[in-house]
């Protein structure tokens, strides 16, 4: 039976077949050209050495030969197309289902990235490989048959060969599988890496542990290494030993052929073209390093059906329920971050979130937000599990702001809009919520300035994605440290102007804490207590809070 990547790789084959096609034929033009060239050459050296009218000898071997370029020429141009348009509709399919799985995604962002390209690049080359590993195989079937034509004893002097070039093929392969797949899962794992590393740069100079931070990202390095070492090792043996049997094949021939010229069986032209098949017969051994493409394509289909295969959560199919936005998680579990953690957040109100860093905050969040599913308990919002209402109307009613915002669009309107398609007026009133309305007024286009023009700092960034989350009008807004880089004068002008919603925010400053309705403390995963401000503030842990993120 087929695996998911194998079939993955037919399907990718099939995509486009009039261009597979037209590739196939256009190998198999080159291929009976190949074929020809040598009995070509063979007429016209024997029409010259006798000394008769070799001009239409020579003629018909011009022809050949100018047919084996030009269909040569073509196959480089065609199946660049052919693979271009398979790695872009590969791309496509793992790129959405990667969006389907969301936040909840089992796969690193830098790991993510490396599929959509590399793997993806290289499992698109499928249909050229094969066609040309299909179009040598009958050149060297060919080459066989013709030899055999000529004379049967070199056809057995070559086949006495072919066990030892299909060996030496089926080693290379089954030597290079491992090597190539674990090479490739080692860089997916780098990358990842090397992805969170550039992400937490600032935070990476700020605790000086640049040294420690290159030390864990290399950390893959030797089996890297490794894999690198054993693919090598299995082409340099491939390498020479192919070095070996092509001559040893070509001398064994020829000493054979010249015995047929002592015979008077063979010609001078003969003896060229029997060289000339022989070359062509062992075809698939100097295309060794094609089975060594073939082996990464398919270790490539491999790590793409991985994502292909992994199915993203349930949609939910109902509506929502009429509320205030009263959030609730019930008996909630998140393996690493919370345990059997209970919260009751009622519509309207205003909570401020705080704890330790690892407390589990913004775990708390992205669940209230929907952006991931606990592994246990229920997420409610005004008393329906966020689990089964449709997506579109729990983005609706629900806004969630990060504290490092990722600005999409092509202007800065557009990227306020995102995910909305709120109005000119809607995007306004919400700029000027979020106090970036009078920085984006001075860019030089205004709103509709182009988003990779504008230089903001990452306050500005930050208000902008606050802005983007109120232009929605949301019923809930959520505010994952989304104020941290606002001055205290800002954030307070900010959070006075966001309405009567339920309002949720992570903030790490007491004086925000001292301005919420409810103040939910978590620590290692649980809920240690709720309630004002006032009244947390004389436990000595809660002002520890504090004083540790101060």
């Amino acid at each position: 039976m087929a695996s998911p990547a194998d079939r993955l790789l037919t399907t990718t084959a099939l995509l486009d077949r009039p261009r597979l096609v037209a590739v196939g034929l256009t190998s198999l033009i080159a291929a009976g050209a190949g074929l020809l060239l040598p009995g070509a050459l063979a007429a016209a050296t024997d029409a010259v050495l006798s000394e008769r009218s070799s001009t239409g000898a020579v003629v018909w071997l011009l022809v050949v030969g100018v047919a084996e370029i030009a269909a040569d020429a073509v196959t480089m141009v065609l199946p660049a197309r052919l693979t271009s348009n398979a790695s872009a509709w590969l791309r496509r399919r793992i790129t959405d289902r990667l969006l389907a799985l969301g936040t909840g995604s089992p796969f690193a962002p830098g790991d993510a990235v490396s599929r959509v390209t590399g793997d993806c690049a290289a499992a698109g080359g499928i249909a050229a490989v094969v066609v040309q590993l299909i179009a040598t195989g009958l050149m060297s079937s060919g080459a066989v048959v013709l030899l055999a034509l000529m004379d049967w004893r070199l056809a057995l002097v070559f086949l006495g060969s072919l066990p030892f070039a299909l060996l030496l093929a089926r080693s290379h392969l089954r030597g290079t599988a491992k090597d190539v797949l674990s090479y490739q899962r080692v860089s997916g794992e780098l990358s990842a890496r090397l992805l969170d590393a550039v992400a937490g740069l600032r935070t990476i100079a700020a605790s000086g542990t640049a040294d420690a931070e290159a030390a864990r990202v290399l950390r893959p390095l030797p089996r890297l290494n490794l894999a690198g070492q054993g693919m090598w090792r299995t082409q340099a043996r491939m390498v020479w030993r192919a070095g070996l049997l092509l001559p040893t094949v070509e001398i064994l021939t020829l000493a054979a052929a010249g015995f047929g010229v002592l015979a008077g069986r063979l010609t001078a032209g003969d003896v060229l073209a029997a060289l000339g098949y022989v070359a062509l017969g062992l075809g698939l051994v100097t295309q060794i390093p094609l089975l060594t493409t073939l082996s990464r394509i398919r270790s490539a289909a491999h790590r793409i059906a991985e994502v292909l295969e992994t199915e993203p959560p349930p949609r939910g199919v109902l509506g929502l329920l009429p509320g205030n936005g009263t959030l609730e998680l019930r008996g909630v579990t998140v393996h690493g971050a919370l345990a059997d953690v209970d919260l009751t957040i009622p519509g309207g109100c205003f909570a401020a979130v705080v704890g330790s860093s690892g407390s589990g905050k913004s775990t708390v969040v992205s669940l209230l937000a929907g952006l991931r599913r606990p592994d246990a308990g229920q997420v409610l919002l005004d008393g329906r599990d966020l689990a089964v209402l449709r997506p579109e109307e729990l983005r609706a009613v629900i806004a969630y702001a990060p504290a490092e915002p990722a600005l999409l669009g092509d202007t800065v309107a557009d990227a306020v809009a995102y995910g909305s398609w709120a109005s000119v007026p809607a995007v306004d009133a919400a700029c000027r919520t979020a106090r970036i309305h009078d920085v984006l007024v001075r860019l030089p286009q205004g709103y509709d300035t182009p988003l990779a023009e504008t230089p903001l700092s990452g306050g500005e960034r930050a208000r902008v994605g606050l802005a983007r989350a109120l232009a929605r009008n949301p019923r809930v807004l959520l505010l994952d440290d989304a104020t941290a880089s606002l001055d205290t004068i800002t954030e307070r002008a900010v959070t006075a102007e966001l309405g009567r919603r339920t309002r949720v925010v992570v903030t790490h400053r007491a004086a925000m804490a001292a301005r919420a309705d409810v103040v939910v403390w978590l620590a290692a995963g649980q809920v240690l207590a709720v309630g004002p401000h006032t009244r947390l503030w004389q436990l000595p842990g809660y002002r520890a809070v504090f004083t540790e993120e101060t």
